[in-house]
């Protein structure tokens, strides 16, 4: 793998990035992306160009992150190259025009329809941690809409992002797509400019950044952040497979996943068998020891390496597990962290890395509440316990998504909407929802000229006329609830459902009232046809 060649990254000359705008902008306007053929074909040209440069990635993944072949291959190359087969194998099903529901009968004849039109022009960043599925999964999404799209990768993977750029070149039409290298420069750069959409992928304080300069244009923005993200351990949790779970979700591309846990809440009578098994599950994970192992990432660069170091040395707690760092090889081996303080910096900062501090609570409802005050709205929260504990985790507590009794699954299934919600993020994504991230939906009616007539209601003069009763009568709902909030059943409803609680003949009467009922129901909408004559 050391004899792979490299591309070289190159910093895109800021000068240039206005008129490259332009030009991207201006393929938009021509309608060339439109067409499923063309988008169909970019993205099937793009699956083969990743299939090219496996070799490069893979390379390119060790040099920038460490990451080891499976990590790589399963998180990064296999999820993007499944993504864009799943987006090819649906999305002329997904451009198709919308039938909305519940549309009145006396609106049906003016054919409203929900019609998916691209955007326009989309500008994504990309994020250093998984630098080709954070950057190609929301460029697939937005190519499938039918925009055009300027990729900016993170700038702290260079190989991975010159990589990128080759894919790109060699695969995608120029004039639709492109890639941005640069760094903070070249991203004020781009966000200088007017876009249709743009997605970011990264920090709380650079989403900041990004909607303050969005919010110039009225740019909307979806925001993929991270979060101080809990895990919580009940003392009737399966301890053994938390220990697991929990630790396979920490260890991932050494813990810079801004989906995995930032800290452990364990009830005080498991926090030492919990511990005991981490040990256990560390040592059947790495059995030569971390360092040595090929499946264990390194950190991205020194100064994160030294945030990470400084959150360690900062912490009141003690370490029990762990601890070894080698600034030369930017490797830390996960690190579990006692700690008796709620406000104990490791859990009330983000630490992006292989730590794993656990504080031991008395109870679930302790628990719970120091959850909701170190963030009330993280990107995932992770209980484990009995169905009713889980439950209440679920019902008590906010977050973009929910593992139960595991570590980040919900983030790792491709077609699941994927997202955050305050704090950490805004709009979801992978599967479907990547198209629908980048489409809008069109509300579209037809009216015909011979339905003038039926029309005249909405026409003046309206004084001494009976347009408002006509009106009414075609649309207007009548309560079917009084005024204390109580529903009401009517008469009719009433007798014809009498007696209809027999277990012998509830199938077949509850069968019986609901087509009588619609029966009944359609009778009474037909007046507003008859108010259009």
């Amino acid at each position: 793998m050391a004899s792979v060649q490299l591309p070289t990254f190159t910093t895109t000359p800021i000068e240039k990035i206005p008129s490259i705008v332009s030009r991207i902008r201006k393929t938009f306007f021509s309608q060339k992306t439109r067409p499923a053929a063309f988008r169909l074909k970019q993205l099937r040209k793009l699956y083969w160009a990743i299939v090219d440069h496996e070799k490069e990635l893979l390379e390119a993944f060790k040099q920038d992150l460490g990451k080891g072949y499976f990590e790589v291959m399963t998180s990064e190359i296999e999820w993007v190259k499944n993504d864009i087969i799943f987006m090819t194998q649906h999305l002329e099903q997904w451009m198709k025009d919308e039938k909305p529901a519940d549309i009145p009968w006396s609106h049906r004849i003016v054919s409203p329809r929900i019609r998916k039109d691209p955007l326009g022009l989309i500008l994504v960043i990309g994020a250093f941690n998984f630098p080709v599925n954070l950057s190609f999964g929301p460029m697939i999404g937005a190519i499938s809409a039918g925009n055009t799209v300027v990729l900016k990768p993170s700038e702290q993977c260079p190989n991975c992002a010159a990589v990128m750029q080759t894919i790109m070149e060699k695969a995608l039409d120029p004039e639709c797509y492109i890639c941005v290298q640069g760094g903070i420069p070249e991203t004020s750069a781009l966000l200088e400019q007017k876009w249709d959409k743009i997605f970011f992928t990264g920090s709380v304080n650079t989403a900041k950044v990004v909607a303050q300069a969005a919010a110039k244009n009225l740019t909307p923005v979806a925001l993929e952040l991270g979060g101080k993200n809990p895990a919580i351990v009940t003392r009737n949790a399966d301890v053994h497979l938390a220990a697991r779970r929990l630790l396979w979700s920490k260890t991932m591309n050494a813990g810079q996943v801004c989906m995995s846990q930032n800290y452990i809440l364990v009830d005080k009578e498991v926090a030492p068998s919990l511990i005991a098994e981490l040990q256990v599950a560390l040592k059947e994970f790495f059995p030569s020891g971390a360092k040595q192992s090929l499946d264990y990432s390194r950190i991205v660069n020194v100064r994160a390496f030294n945030r990470i170091k400084k959150m360690l040395d900062s912490t009141s707690g003690k370490i029990v597990i762990g601890g070894t760092m080698d600034a030369d090889q930017l490797f830390i081996e996960p690190t579990v962290i006692e700690v008796s303080d709620p406000k104990d910096s490791l859990l009330v900062e983000e630490s992006f890395g292989p730590l794993i501090p656990i504080l031991a609570v008395d109870n679930l409802d302790q628990a719970i509440s120091i959850a909701n005050k170190i963030h009330a709205t993280p990107l995932g929260v992770y209980a484990f316990g009995t169905k009713a504990e889980t439950d209440r985790v679920l019902a008590e507590t906010r977050s973009g998504g929910a593992s139960v009794n595991d570590g980040f699954y919900h983030g790792i299934i491709p077609t699941l909407p994927f997202g955050g919600v305050g704090d950490s993020g805004t709009g979801a994504y992978h599967g479907k929802a990547s198209f629908d991230c980048f489409t809008h939906g069109r509300s579209i009616t037809k009216t015909p000229n011979w339905v003038e007539k039926l029309l005249a209601v909405r026409y003046p003069p309206f004084a001494g006329t009976s347009k408002l009763t006509q009106y009414r009568t075609m649309g207007v709902l009548k309560p079917d609830f009084d005024r204390e909030g109580n529903q009401r059943i009517g008469l009719l409803w009433y007798l014809i459902t009498l007696g209809a609680g027999s277990a012998s003949k509830g199938a077949f009467r509850a069968v019986l009232v609901a087509a009588v009922y619609l029966a009944l129901r359609a009778l009474m909408e037909g007046r507003a046809w008859k108010a259009l004559k």
